[in-house]
């Protein structure tokens, strides 16, 4: 089993930064790809940025030049920097992973998630 865990939330002033963590640990082979989601009170899930196996990396146009994902390999755990925070960053944070993992029959990606993280940016 796979277990993703996160950190880093919490309540900043607009203009402000944080910094979130998700590890993954258990049973895994390698990772791919490695993605942040989020989900606000009153909008849809959407990816804000992801990195693959590369480390290249793509972000949501509302957070580009603001955010910055990154990985380290070793440790299977992913960050997710946010500077210059606004209001409208407010969100539920969740990581999300594609995990190779081994079977009797074969080598299976999976997708995994964590419990999510609370951002609040308020003043």
């Amino acid at each position: 089993q796979v277990q993703l865990v996160e950190s880093g939330g919490g309540l900043v002033q607009p203009g402000g930064s944080l910094r979130l963590s998700c590890e993954a640990s258990g049973a895994i082979v390698s990772i791919n790809d490695m993605n942040w989601y989020r989900q606000g009170p009153e909008t849809k899930r959407e990816l804000v940025a992801s990195i693959n196996r590369e480390d290249g990396t793509n972000y949501l146009d509302s957070v580009e030049g603001r955010f910055t994902i990154s990985r380290d390999k070793a440790k299977h755990t992913v960050y997710l920097q946010m500077d210059s925070l606004k209001p409208e960053d407010t969100a539920v944070y969740l990581c999300n992973m594609a995990v190779v993992i081994e079977t009797p029959d074969a080598y299976y990606e999976r997708h995994y998630w964590g419990q999510g993280t609370q951002v609040t940016v308020s003043s």
